[in-house]
């Protein structure tokens, strides 16, 4: 199953001079990420990596994978033009290997995927992070279709605090909430959003 259901749309998306999502780091990661201990980060699915080259310029080491060719060499080349290094890769997360124990913080920002990939890799998620280690998410709840301000129409691909409880199993919930904001990320997210948010952690000394 691959991470997103054509990937030519997603190179179309990118293939532009402007960032279909703008340059600017979501702001609940900003508000998560910042008191962080500056540890080794990966970013899922992080199209053009306005988040990834965020974190890098406070001091994570950031690694990142997207499906999309022109989205990585774009990562590539915005990281370098902030003068910071993100270990960019292109890989499908339908069968994106996660080494266990691996990641101090692990970000997943309206990374959308079809549930039955999603449960798969939540578990490489929770398995990836290492003791003490945090997963932050941001994803459109299935209120958001009606509203029409970005994301996937397919409510199988979309979360609520519920599903996040079940599929992450592991991990203990430092924030955890469904509520509707204003996203404005370029193009892409432009307007009220019903959200979930999401800061999780594995439990310090108990490695699955």
């Amino acid at each position: 199953m691959p991470q997103f259901s054509n990937n030519p749309k997603w190179d179309e998306r990118y293939a532009s001079e402007d960032f279909f999502y703008g340059t600017k780091p979501n702001d609940f990661l900003v508000e998560a990420a910042t008191p962080l201990s500056r540890g080794r980060t990966l970013c899922l699915a992080e199209g053009e990596g306005r988040n990834s080259v965020w974190l890098a310029k406070q001091g994570f080491d950031v690694y990142s994978v997207d499906l999309s060719d022109i989205g990585v060499a774009k990562t590539l080349q915005f990281a370098a033009s902030q003068g910071v290094t993100v270990n960019a890769q292109v890989g499908d997360l339908a069968d994106f290997a996660i080494e266990s124990h691996s990641f101090d913080l692990i970000v997943s920002i309206f990374a959308h995927t079809p549930s039955a990939l999603r449960r798969s890799l939540h578990q490489r998620v929770v398995n990836g992070l290492r003791p003490g280690g945090t997963f932050i998410l941001e994803a459109y709840r299935p209120d958001q279709i009606p509203l029409g301000t970005g994301g996937p129409n397919d409510p199988d691909m979309l979360l609520t605090a519920d599903i996040l409880r079940t599929e992450l199993t592991g991990l203990v919930f430092d924030h955890l909430i469904e509520i509707n904001r204003n996203v404005v990320e370029g193009a892409g997210h432009s307007g009220v959003a019903a959200v979930v948010q999401a800061i999780a952690h594995r439990i310090p000394g108990k490695p699955n």
